[in-house]
């Protein structure tokens, strides 16, 4: 469809716990919480899907499973089951493609639809109602003139509802909040935003371009403020967008502490890891190695190869060799290896 007016974000509301819901209807106003193998005492755990009724007892996505546990101990717990997820949004996506518009999928719960309309929300509205017919699950749905308008929108239309953010409401619906309630800033570029009297995104929608290319680099600094302006995102793109990269990553059952143990793991990972990419056709470029500590600070490394390859020792040498740009002072809950392909042209 090339270039569209209007772009909707459907995001399926309470997905993985709506999806649990319709296949045990007796879950219906009970707090659902989806984790782990849906044992709440197990260790390390979290929670992935949390329905109303529990995030209204402060159990969100990320929540340890044993926090959830005592924040809402009535809630039924349930282990994830990916298939039925992957199942439920595909017949979503399909009905989503049913309609005159550019799908791009973000997940299992939400896409972006491109749609040449005058009037979005009546394109909204079908798309609630046929979801709800065909598959018997809710979504929210924002519309903007931009990706990142119609992804802010959804929060205001949550749950089940529909909202517009567009050129004419943006600035007075989004000046007075603070800088992280835009998709892509975060708690750590807000706190540096702030530390130069920027703390609203109307502020940063008036910050001087050059000053923002001086603090923030001259990439980052206007990236920031055209988020500011409701800008950024992009067109939907219908077509499949192919995978540039792949990862594994592990939480051990004990932390580690043993360096010659960690780089074993690391090393099992990367070649498992090169295996399934080697399958698939894929050549190696870059390789990145994630090492998160017992108190969750998490940091990841990144190397470029001599040269592209397939070969295993190549590829977990340089994950290995990533550890020695850690601070390995403190006990290793977590390690990650990525792998970034070479992109056809």
């Amino acid at each position: 469809m090339g270039s569209v007016g209007w772009v909707l974000h459907v995001d399926l509301d309470q997905f993985q716990a709506a999806v649990e819901r319709l296949r045990r209807p007796e879950l219906s106003g009970r707090p659902v919480i989806v984790g782990g193998n849906g044992d709440p005492t197990e260790q390390r755990k979290v929670v992935t899907c949390a329905s109303y009724e529990a995030r209204a007892a402060g159990v969100h996505a990320g929540t340890p499973l044993r926090a959830a546990l005592r924040r809402c101990p009535d809630a039924a717990f349930l282990p994830l089951d990916a298939a039925a997820y992957e199942a439920a949004s595909a017949q979503v996506m399909a009905i989503l493609r049913g309609f005159p518009v550019d799908v791009e999928v973000w997940g299992w719960d939400e896409a972006f639809l491109g749609a040449a309309r005058s009037d979005p929300e009546a394109l909204a509205r079908e798309v609630q109602l046929a979801v709800a017919e065909a598959c018997g699950l809710s979504c929210s749905i924002g519309v903007g003139d931009t990706k990142l308008r119609a992804k802010l929108a959804t929060g205001f239309a949550k749950p089940a509802g529909i909202a517009r953010l567009d050129r004419h409401n943006w600035m007075p619906v989004m000046a007075g909040r603070p800088t992280d309630a835009l998709w892509g800033v975060g708690r750590r570029t807000a706190a540096k935003l702030a530390a130069h009297g920027i703390g609203t995104v109307g502020q940063l929608a008036a910050a001087d371009p050059a000053s923002l290319a001086e603090r923030f680099g001259p990439t980052t600094g206007p990236w920031l403020r055209q988020l500011a302006l409701g800008g950024g995102g992009g067109r939907v793109h219908s077509e499949p967008r192919p995978a540039r990269s792949r990862s594994h990553v592990i939480t051990f059952p004990r932390d580690l502490t043993d360096r010659a143990e960690m780089a074993q793991r690391l090393e099992d990972m990367a070649r498992r890891l090169t295996a399934e990419v080697v399958a698939n056709g894929r050549t190696v470029r870059r390789v990145a190695t994630t090492v998160r500590t017992a108190t969750f600070y998490t940091r990841s490394r990144i190397t470029t190869l001599t040269a592209p390859t397939q070969d295993a020792d190549t590829i977990s040498r340089a994950a290995v060799g990533l550890l020695d740009r850690f601070d390995l002072d403190r006990p290793v809950r977590l390690l990650g290896v990525r792998v970034e392909f070479t992109v056809d042209r």
